[in-house]
């Protein structure tokens, strides 16, 4: 597994290890799995995909639900695959979340009921997620600590918690059927910043807006898309609502302030290895920890 912040290199470097070393790619990316949702998520160009084969990209559209639970089945089948055709899978992602259940198995929750979380995704498209989030960290601090703001992980730990009166938390994971050994990519705070608003910047460039004005004319009902970061700040803009500045303002803030709840995360993570430095960089000690994980 190749995990870190938003921003800091791990598809570059990603694709560059497994081109050297015949290996697959997994996306580890909550938001890479919809289809059309390319510019604003960074989605590997079609280059790269030609070059090195990938996984959990454009798995469902954006009107779609796709829970962690659908995650670890798409991500366990296609590892399935790629061992049983002799290669080796490297899983590159920054959705911990995601990670996380792959290496210590899925929590055993009952499965998801829409019925019920329909009045908590009418709560989220209101602009209520702040009062959703105090209900749940009053009840489970722990869960709405881990749901990182995302609306999809506070509607479910809150469907949950409703319906059985236990937050997913308390419920035991099932065991992993693989094992991972996890490296970090851990770039210095300020040079993050700045490739932040550097990267914010390209993607309007690239058609950002164009690509929201898009899908909200396609899929007008999209609660769970619409929530990441850069298609919704940019959907209040194809709304009229700000400036196209104000949205590449909220863009990068938003991504900035994501990137720290990542290093958070990725830095209490156990069994992992951490490098301090951008993808780019570290091309030698990357090499060299895939080298001695290959090895055994």
């Amino acid at each position: 597994m190749l995990a870190g912040p938003t921003a800091s290199g791990k598809s570059a470097a990603a694709l560059q290890l497994a081109e050297s070393y015949g290996l697959d790619i997994i996306s580890a990316d909550s938001m890479q799995v919809y289809l059309g949702m390319d510019v604003g998520t960074a989605k590997p160009s079609p280059a790269g995909r030609q070059r090195v084969r990938h996984h959990l990209l454009d798995v469902v559209t954006p009107a779609e639900p796709f829970s962690v639970a659908d995650y670890v089945r798409a991500a366990e089948a296609a590892i399935s695959q790629v061992l049983a055709a002799g290669r080796s899978a490297l899983i590159v992602g920054g959705t911990g979340f995601y990670l996380r259940a792959l290496r210590h198995g899925l929590p055993t929750v009952p499965p998801a009921d829409l019925e019920a979380q329909a009045p908590l995704w009418r709560a989220v498209r209101e602009g209520r997620l702040d009062d959703l989030i105090a209900e749940l960290a009053r009840a489970a601090p722990a869960d709405a600590a881990r749901a990182q703001r995302n609306p999809r992980r506070v509607v479910r730990s809150l469907e949950v918690l409703r319906a059985t009166g236990r937050p997913p938390s308390a419920y035991p994971n099932r065991p992993p059927r693989y094992t991972y050994d996890l490296l970090v990519l851990d770039p210095p705070a300020e040079a993050l910043v700045e490739r932040i608003a550097e990267r914010a910047s390209r993607m309007f460039e690239a058609g950002l807006v164009e690509e929201v004005r898009s899908l909200l004319a396609e899929y007008p009902e999209q609660p769970t898309a619409l929530q990441a970061i850069g298609y919704k700040e940019v959907a209040a803009h194809v709304r009229g609502e700000i400036s196209e500045a104000q949205a590449l303002e909220a863009v990068t803030v938003a991504t900035r302030q994501y990137a720290k709840r990542q290093r958070t995360w990725f830095r209490r993570e156990t069994d992992s290895t951490t490098l301090p430095g951008f993808g780019h960089e570290m091309g030698e000690e990357l090499a060299a920890w895939l080298e001695g994980v290959l090895r055994r």
